[in-house]
């Protein structure tokens, strides 16, 4: 008995030790952050809160049922042969125009009056702080996409979860990029990833920055922060606005539906294109995150014009089939006469114009 808390006392401090000191798990906020976030109406104990009550813990029962889940359809939960991406048009990408170049998940690359930014660039295979456990992503590894990359303006990021701020896709980016915009307590992760301090500016909900003739602005969503066993929500999250001279441009982040996608829309909308999350959903965490349903309203609430379905087509976080949400969503922006576009993975869209519905099923394999 003696030996074998032993063996556990010294996995509990090599498990420990790995968190504290290896830097994938990031940095942590620290005191004097704190207290700068403690008069903020979303900061709450040392935590940040959404703008309504929001439950984001499962009991037993969940968790006995997630594990049954686990065993049911798995071979619907990813694609059944890797996922191609198209060869990326590099003349598109560093055209002048108003477009957007998806490259999975919520990872995309925005270009507006010419401006390059980079929002929510997971571009690495693993989901997941260790390569071992976690979602693997369905198409090749896209970090060496970053080599082909033009020169990043901005780098947008909507909060701190791995399947969003990628510490191999910010190592290999951080010396092509000239400034971070990220919600409220996420810059310590990037100082620690050596990103000098002066390129990063952290921003609340509804703050707004100038930027090269843009404005980009941080916007609220429902959902929950944090990278390690400790630091769950001590570092915000939202979603973004971008508004050049011919495009008004809005993502959601992640996170579930409500009232605030309206109070966005009153502020900043309409938009020409919406990005909106829609997978990943599962009953047992509806709060956080929205079924390709509400994805539609979403859009309609803040004034879309036109709509594209994000957090799919890269990994498996949830237990419904990969293809279902883009599915969904599709029938429902029909019913509900939404502009929907489906790019293929290293497509580029142009923003200006006229965007028709998307008529290709590149995911029915």
């Amino acid at each position: 008995m003696i030996y074998l808390i032993a063996v556990l006392l010294v996995l509990c401090l090599a498990i420990v030790s790995f968190i504290n000191f290896h830097p994938v798990f990031g940095g942590s906020v620290k005191k004097e952050q704190k207290e700068n976030y403690s008069s903020l109406n979303n900061y709450k104990n040392g935590r940040f809160v959404n703008l309504v009550p929001t439950n984001e813990n499962m009991g037993v029962a969940d968790m006995f049922s997630m594990l049954k889940d686990s065993f049911r359809n798995r071979g619907e939960r990813k694609p059944n042969q890797n996922l191609p991406i198209l060869k990326i048009d590099w003349d598109k990408v560093n055209s002048e125009k108003d477009s957007l170049t998806w490259f999975g998940h919520s990872a995309f690359l925005l270009s507006i009056d010419g401006k390059k930014m980079l929002v929510d660039p997971m571009l690495g295979f693993v989901a997941s702080p260790v390569s071992f456990v976690g979602s693997k992503r369905y198409s090749q590894d896209t970090l060496i996409l970053i080599d082909r990359l033009p020169r990043i303006d901005a780098v947008l990021l909507t909060h701190d979860h791995y399947d969003h701020l990628d510490y191999p896709s910010i190592r290999k980016l951080k010396n092509k990029v000239e400034h971070f915009f990220v919600p409220l307590g996420v810059s310590p992760h990037l100082l620690r990833w050596g990103i000098a301090k002066e390129k990063i500016t952290e921003l609340n909900w509804w703050e707004e920055r100038e930027f090269h003739g843009l404005t980009v602005a941080l916007t609220p969503s429902k959902h929950f922060s944090g990278r390690g066993v400790f630091n769950r929500n001590t570092t915000l999250w939202g979603g973004w606005v971008v508004l050049g001279q011919k495009t008004r441009f809005y993502t959601s982040g992640d996170g579930g539906y409500d009232e605030h996608f309206k109070e966005i829309g009153k502020k900043y909308g309409p938009f020409d294109m919406t990005l909106m999350e829609g997978g990943q959903y599962d009953r047992r965490w509806s709060d956080i995150h929205m079924k390709p349903e509400e994805s539609v309203q979403a859009n309609i609430d803040v004034g879309g014009k036109r709509m594209m379905l994000i957090h799919w087509g890269a990994f498996t976080l949830a237990f419904h089939p990969w293809t279902e949400p883009v599915e969904r969503a599709l029938m429902e922006a029909q019913k509900a006469d939404v502009n929907m576009v489906v790019p293929k993975i290293g497509e580029t869209v142009e923003l200006t114009g006229e965007i028709s519905h998307s008529s290709s099923v590149w995911w029915r394999m």
